[in-house]
Formats: structure tokens, sequence, C-alpha cells
């Protein structure tokens, strides 16, 4: 990068991270510290939920995915209207009346301790595990622009993390949250304009949207039902309507965005502002790799994006056999650049048997450069056994790395930054005061003063922080880092949605019967998704069914009374 793209990378981030300190102000107590008192407006909630789902993997990550495998991910958010609906209309209401801090407060006072803590265990766990995905997504920009190891990187971003965090609390959370998310549909907005300006004389934007199209990758909508594929119309609204559904019914790192809202009507607007924002935008993000993609038919992509690696491979004695792969994909490419110029004289005749022609003629070609780029990959697993063979993180920064203006890249590059940083600090909040709230105030000191739960709260932050750089250190080995942290959220979310569903809807159901049933899905949950017996998105649905079933099933056996709650 250049010294202008490195001013402006450290400025937007810096300016950040003081305007949210600033606007924090102090936190004398834990409601201040966790829920900003709530008081936060409609636009405040709506931007904080968002920018804590769009993390910096989405902004990474999503381009490289569509760039890769085309349109259908968006697919996996058909089902997040239906679940906003549901959410405003049971879950806020009962979360507002109930003035709790975390969702898992009220399990207890629906069912019994031990379900509060083993939900609320269920979360940590893998909202732990997820956070430190998004630490490690930017620390691949800062490894590959200063060409060293991702550790030194994760460490000091997990660190930037945790120091903010600590110190503002949420409203230092939501207040970065709505500058970051204004900066940040600014950058995507240039850097689609950017990729269409990009491309050479004679090829507009339809002309690119037309070769992805011939290429396979429009695939947006896609009817066929089938529970081995991962994204379809019926596994986004079925399977994705249950994941979002947990997710922001019951992850404590979205609830707690909704309940700093100053009132019911707030939260709803702000939720609502998310399930209409949400598939556009996230479209718009795909749609860039999509263009992305259409731009390096006319221009040569690394044979692998990862460029570690590659030079990993250099320094091996796989070196000649890796350059010489260098040089067929050369060759391969220059025959797929000119077949990608023949479809688009051919789209511009609109001669349908020449376009067929130069399709098929250009997939031929397509195939040979992804033959010798698998011989590559191949090479580098030789070398190293651990070796991240997945680059599809690395697609889009390559692009912004490579080919947009000076500071330009610092702005897109900080854009990554502040994403994960929104959605890290975000977490790091909620993982902080389900240990306070649920654990530590519950359990081990229920009797202590404010500033005890106060010093407390901030200790977890930090405890917490660790812990996601920890699992930052192995994110390298989860592929794309978009889908690995919606696998992961899938193994858990579906049982922890059938416990809330269990207390919301079925009165009868006693705490120790959902105990047992939770456990018990749990543990065929994981079974099924390690051995993948159905696509990731159905395990949601799965899960939540399955609990419920269980719970109505052992319920009689159990004599226990339930326990009421005037939450009408």
């Amino acid at each position: 990068m250049s010294v202008t793209d490195w001013i402006v990378l450290a400025a937007t981030i810096l300016a950040i991270v003081l305007y949210g300190v600033w606007k924090s102000g102090s936190n004398k107590n834990i409601d201040q510290y966790l829920m900003g008192n709530r008081s936060l407006p409609w636009y405040h909630v709506g931007l904080s939920v968002m920018a804590t789902q769009a993390s910096a993997i989405t902004f990474l990550s999503a381009p490289g995915q569509a760039y890769s495998d085309g349109m259908r991910f968006v697919q996996f958010y058909f089902g997040l209207p239906l679940a906003m609906i549901v959410l405003c209309i049971t879950f806020v209401p009962i979360f507002h009346k109930l003035k709790v801090y975390t969702a898992y407060e009220f399990l207890e006072q629906r069912f019994d301790l031990k379900t509060r803590v083993f939900t609320s265990f269920l979360f940590l766990i893998q909202r732990g595990l997820s956070t430190g995905i998004t630490i490690y997504a930017p620390s691949i920009i800062l490894s590959t622009i200063l060409n060293i190891n991702t550790v030194y990187t994760t460490l000091f971003i997990g660190s930037l993390v945790i120091f903010y965090t600590v110190y503002g609390g949420t409203k230092a959370v939501s207040y970065t949250q709505l500058l970051q998310m204004s900066i940040i549909f600014s950058g995507m907005f240039m850097a689609g304009v950017m990729v269409v300006m990009l491309l050479p004389d004679g090829v507009n934007f339809t002309h690119a949207l037309k070769i992805a199209g011939k290429m396979g990758k429009m695939n947006i909508i896609d009817w066929k039902f089938n529970p081995d594929n991962k994204y379809n119309v019926w596994s986004g609204i079925i399977g994705g309507f249950f994941l979002q559904l947990s997710y922001f019914g019951t992850d404590q790192s979205q609830v707690g965005r909704y309940l700093t809202g100053s009132s019911v009507g707030q939260s709803r607007l702000g939720l609502i502002m998310n399930g209409l924002i949400k598939i556009p935008m996230q479209f718009c993000i795909l749609l860039i790799g999509i263009l992305v993609f259409a731009f390096y038919q006319f221009n040569r992509p690394p044979m692998f994006f990862n460029q570690y690696e590659v030079k990993q491979i250099e320094k091996s004695s796989y070196k000649t056999e890796y350059n010489k792969l260098e040089t067929e994909y050369t060759k391969a490419f220059d025959i797929r650049q000119q077949k990608t110029k023949a479809l688009v004289q051919a789209l511009d005749s609109k001669d349908n048997a020449r376009i067929s022609k130069a399709k098929d003629e250009l997939k031929s070609a397509d195939a040979k450069t992804t033959n010798v780029r698998k011989a590559g990959i191949d090479l580098m697993k030789k070398n190293n056994a651990l070796a991240d063979t997945d680059d599809t993180n690395y697609v889009f920064l390559n692009f912004v790395t490579h080919y947009l203006p000076r500071g330009l890249i610092g702005l897109l590059i900080a854009i990554v930054f502040l994403a994960s940083m929104g959605s890290t600090a975000s977490a790091l909040n909620s993982l902080a005061s389900t240990t306070v709230v649920d654990v530590y105030k519950r359990t081990i000191n229920p009797n202590a003063t404010p500033a005890n739960y106060l010093n407390a709260s901030r200790l977890a932050t930090v405890f917490w922080g660790l812990v996601c750089i920890g699992m930052a250190l192995y994110a390298a080995h989860l592929g794309n880092l978009l889908e690995a942290v919606n696998k992961l959220g899938s193994f858990i979310y579906g049982t922890i949605l059938g416990v809330f569903v269990t207390a919301f809807y079925f009165k009868n159901v006693n705490g120790t019967a959902v105990f047992i049933a939770a456990i018990i899905t749990e543990a065929i949950i994981c079974i099924c998704g390690y051995y993948e017996v159905v696509a990731y998105l159905w395990l949601n649905a799965i899960g939540c069914i399955l609990l419920i079933m269980l719970a109505l099933t052992i319920n009689p056996f159990i004599k226990e009374k339930p326990r009421a709650i005037a939450i009408d």
C-alpha cells in the first residue's frame, strides 16, 4: 500500500475508536455498561444489529464466495424478514417487559436455573468460537500487506478491540457501529463502481453480468428441493428462518443490541429496518464478487490468491514445479481471455447459435485454468499438509490492493477492519454480559455491589477476548470464513431456539424435561453435523423441532410443576 493508503487506514480506525470512547462517556454501573441505559433510538438499534451481523467476514469473504460459487448464497437470507416479524411480535415485548440484561434470564423465570445456565453455556461456546473467526478475517489483510504471519496481526487486532470494548461498553459499540455502517455502505458502493470502470473498453456492466451468467455464476434462485444442497429457496426460507430466528432472538450478541432500544417500538423499528435492508445489502456485496469475477476474465488473476502460501511453496523444493504450473496457467488464461472477448462479441451480435458456441468454448478454456490451479493446490498440500488451500477469503482483497486507486485502497481495508471491530466488540460485550449476569451474578456472587459487577464485566470482556484470539489463531484451517461461522452456529442455534420456543408457546412443559431434551438434541445435532447427514442450514430447523418433540415426550414422566410468567 502507498503512504496515502496507510494514512487513510490509520486515520479512519483511530477516528472510530476515539469517537466511540468519547460518545460512550463514563460507565458507573452494569446497566450503563451492558445496556447503554436502554436509551438508544431505532436507527441506532437497526444499524447496530446490522453491524453486529455484518462482520469483516461479510465484506472479505462474501465477494470471494460469489467469485467461486456464484450468487446462490443470497438465498441464505430469505428467511430473515419472516424471522424479524416473529421477533417483533413475540421476543421483543417479552424481553422488554421483563427488563432482562440477557435473553437467558427469562429461561430461569420460566424453567429453572440449570436450563438457564446450560443454554447460556451453549451460547458462550458458539459465540466465543465464532468471534474468533471474525477477529481472524482482518488479520488476513494485515498479514497480506505486511507479508507477516497472521499470528502477529491477529494478536494486534484482538488487543485493539478488547481495549475499546472494555473501556466504553455497549454505548461505545453502538455509537461506533453507527459511523462504521455509514462508511461501509459508501466504501462498498465505490468499490462496485470502480470494478465496472476498470472493465476493458467495450465491456459494460451488462456484459459483465451476462458473462457471469453464462459461466453459471448468476444462480440467484434454485427452486429444486434437495436437503443436501446448501443453498436453495427452501433451505433459505425454512432453515434460514430457524437460524435467523435463533440468532436474532436468542443470541445475546444480537439481543443485547435491540435491548438497548428506548422502547419496544424503537427496538421493533430497528429490527424491521434490518429485515428490509439486509437482503439487498447482501445481494450487492455478492454482486461485487460477480463483477470481480468478470473483471478477472479479462485480467490475469493469481493462480492462487493467498500470496503467503505461494511464498511458502516458492521457498520449498517444489518451487521449480510450481513455476512451471504458473507458466501453464498464464497460457491457459490467455486462451480464456480470448474466448471471453469472443463471447462479448457474440452477445453483441445477439446470434443465439454464436452465443451458445462461444459460451461452450469459454467453459472449456476455463476448465483448463481450473485444472492447472488444482495441480498447484495439490503441490501446496504436498509441501505442507496444513496449508490454507481455500483462498476465497483473499479474492476481493487481491483485487482491492492491486487495482484500486490510492486512498480508496486504504478506505476499503479500513472498512473491513471497522466491520470486524464492530461485530467483535458486540460479541465480546454479549459474552461478558452472559458470563456476569447468567453465571457470576447468579451462581458465584449474587450479593455484590454495582461496582463489583462492573469490574467483573470488564474482566469477563478481557477473558473472552483472549479466548477469541486463541480461536482466531486456528481459523486458518476452516476454509471460507463466511460459511464456517454459519456452519458453527448451525450446530447450536437450533437447540437454543427450541428451548425458547418451548418456553414461549408450551406452557405445560417443565424445566427438567426441557433440560434433558436439550442435552439429547445437542448430541444428535452434533453427530448429524459432523457426518454431514444434511446440509448445515437444515440443522437449525431439525434441532428446534426435535427439542420440542423430546420435551413434550419426556414432560409427562417428570413430576415437576411448570412455572408460569405473566408476560402477556
